[in-house]
């Protein structure tokens, strides 16, 4: 089974919208902060124009205020939080160029996306948002060890599990980057399994975003008579398996990349998820009506 039978991750277009910028004399945008504002945007079901997604206010506020702090860990430097914002704003425009929305419109999707951008630094450093791909990724660089650098990685979570459970807990609470809420500053067993269940929902949203585009796109084959990809045809066990293994893949390009697999693959004890009864057992402690 492949990516090209099964088109799991959007191919986006940045090359060309970045060309494209250039040619109209606007300021350069990081090209990983477009990719992945066009990635999200299309694994959250926006439509496609020309090769790009289509911006709407509900898309903008998805994106914006609900999607992307729970995947990115920019670079803590000058500029890295606000890329995502400028992507926005360079899509808007394309949109405008191309006759697709009305000067009023514009203007009020560009207000959207300068307040809402905004909104998404705060959220960036909130330390009750964050996941343990963006956490270990903030470890990751307080020491000195290069993300991108898979065998230090590896290294380094061997050392960070040898650590005593209370210094670990210590490193989580002073992770650079990161602020808390009054009141929210120590660790504890409860705060591992907010950050475990905020990472658990947030692959899983990237999971089904995954399998929706895999759909759509098959769907299209079978529209124009062509028949569907053996694999998945036979196996929807391997058709999971390849969008979870996507899913981690896109987490860690985001992050860092390979780790969001070895924390679930090779050190889960290094980042809890919560497992069956976790969540009741949770809500129960603190006096909050579970599911019926």
């Amino acid at each position: 089974m492949t990516d090209e039978d099964l088109r799991l991750s959007p191919r986006t277009r940045t090359a060309e919208l970045l060309a494209w910028a250039g040619e109209e004399g606007r300021p350069p945008v990081p090209d990983g902060a477009l990719r992945t504002v066009l990635t999200l945007l299309e694994l959250g079901g926006a439509r496609l124009h020309d090769g790009w997604p289509e911006l709407s206010s509900a898309q903008l506020e998805q994106l914006l205020y609900e999607r992307l702090y729970l995947y990115v860990q920019p670079v803590d430097e000058p500029g890295a939080y606000e890329a995502y914002g400028e992507a926005v704003r360079l899509l808007i425009d394309r949109q405008r160029a191309a006759r697709r929305l009305n000067a009023k419109r514009w203007e009020r999707l560009h207000e959207e996306a300068e307040w809402q951008g905004e909104v998404l630094c705060g959220l960036l450093r909130r330390a009750d948002l964050v996941t343990w791909p963006r956490l270990y990724t903030l470890l990751l660089r307080a020491d000195g060890i290069d993300p991108a650098d898979e065998g230090a990685v590896r290294a380094w979570l061997d050392g960070f599990r040898e650590l005593p459970e209370e210094e670990r807990l210590g490193r989580y609470a002073t992770a650079p980057g990161l602020v808390a809420a009054e009141g929210q500053e120590e660790w504890d067993a409860a705060r591992l399994l907010l950050v475990g269940m905020a990472t658990d929902g947030a692959r899983r949203l990237l999971e089904q975003g995954l399998m929706q585009r895999s759909y759509r796109n098959l769907a299209e084959l079978t529209a124009r008579g062509l028949p569907m990809p053996e694999e998945l045809a036979g196996d929807f066990d391997g058709f999971e398996a390849a969008v979870e293994a996507e899913a981690l893949r896109l987490y860690g390009e985001w992050t860092s990349p390979g780790l969001a697999a070895l924390l679930v693959t090779e050190y889960p004890d290094l980042a809890p998820e919560p497992g069956p009864g976790d969540i009741e057992a949770y809500l129960a402690e603190r006096g909050e009506p579970g599911e019926a």
